[in-house]
């Protein structure tokens, strides 16, 4: 029998190499049993070596995107990715407020592997007043963090005390991400209202693509089926360091595609 599947929509930027963005989304979604939606923000020609080209569609046809998917679809999570520019934020933020998602989940794609800005002044200021305070959940790396904020990290108790800043940017939760950070091993730091955790992962000796990305998209799925934010980050955390240790190289460069399928193998 037929049913009304719960959906998650991802509004991002698409990786014509598979490994990150709308695509390790929409795998991530069906790794959890979640239908996956996308209205693509940004369009890159990349693969494992590197970003060739970036296209940014109108943003009135970005719209259009996500308000078919709000219209046919029940959905019950959002995950926001890549936005390149003020005026797709301000769509983006448009969207959002008219239809008023349940759960929504922003990584603040701002900062490039190799340490490039990847957004204007304009626009993260945009992301910041706009965007942040819609926020179920805040998925910041430690650059990221630093632009929100802006002043420099430092591991332990500093990137305790950043965390209750970015709380106070107004998302319900923020999950600190520890992969930048110089700690012997990966412990990404949440934080909610009162309550404050970490989770802890073995740090892996590789460059992984895309873990962002998926972190982000296991957490909306989570929260697409109910999860509280804690569980839904706790869950994520490790999801995301199994699908690196399951990781590939599908291409030339030395990146590590994540695998997130990897409890199905496994199991």
């Amino acid at each position: 029998m037929s049913y009304r599947a719960v959906s998650a929509l991802t509004i991002a930027g698409s990786d014509s190499g598979g490994g990150a963005g709308i695509q390790t989304d929409l795998k991530a979604f069906a790794a959890h049993g979640v239908h996956g939606l996308s209205a693509i923000a940004a369009l890159t020609a990349q693969h494992t070596r590197g970003v060739t080209a970036v296209h940014v569609p109108d943003p009135g046809f970005l719209r259009a995107q996500i308000d078919a998917c709000f219209d046919d679809f029940d959905v019950r999570a959002v995950k926001l990715g890549m936005l390149a520019t003020v005026e797709t934020i301000h769509a983006v933020a448009d969207a959002l407020a008219h239809w008023k998602p349940v759960a929504l989940v922003l990584d603040p794609v701002m900062v490039a592997t190799s340490g490039a800005r990847l957004l204007a002044e304009d626009a993260l200021d945009a992301l910041r007043t706009r965007l942040v305070p819609m926020a179920t959940v805040l998925t910041p790396n430690r650059p990221e963090a630093e632009l929100l904020l802006g002043r420099a990290i430092a591991p332990g108790a500093d990137a305790e005390a950043a965390l209750g800043e970015l709380l106070a940017l107004g998302a319900e939760a923020v999950l600190l991400k520890g992969g930048h950070l110089a700690e012997v091993e990966v412990i990404d730091r949440f934080g909610s209202g009162v309550l404050r955790t970490s989770f802890r992962h073995p740090r892996l000796a590789v460059e992984g693509h895309g873990s962002g990305c998926t972190l982000a998209a296991a957490i909306a799925a989570n929260l697409a089926l109910g999860a509280a934010s804690e569980p839904a980050c706790r869950d994520a955390t490790a999801f995301v360091a199994g699908a690196l240790a399951a990781g590939y190289r599908p291409g030339r460069g030395e990146v590590v595609v994540l695998d997130p399928f990897w409890r199905t193998r496994a199991g």
